[in-house]
């Protein structure tokens, strides 16, 4: 009987523990990479944003200003002419 509950206690543990879900992994890298998985991540954040959390709307948040902003590496090409006033 003994072994039989510490069975059933491993058993619940080791479920309990699988797999978690895949927004507790989303990087920003990996979301502004995928721009169908952030826009939806974006609506979810916009209506729920308790149930997904501040972590992974802050991750979803970044990722967009980078899709928006890019690197921040282009370097600033004046035009050849001066601009007349």
């Amino acid at each position: 009987m003994r072994e039989f509950m510490l069975l059933a206690a491993l058993a619940i543990a080791l479920v309990s523990c699988g797999k978690s879900e895949s927004t507790a992994t989303e990087t920003v890298e990996s979301l502004a990479a995928n721009p169908e998985r952030l826009k939806t991540l974006r609506q979810q954040c916009r209506l729920e944003r308790a149930k997904l959390g501040d972590e992974l709307c802050n991750r979803v948040a970044e990722a967009t200003n980078r899709r928006f902003f890019g690197d921040g590496k282009v370097p600033y090409t004046p035009s050849k002419e001066a601009p007349k006033f």
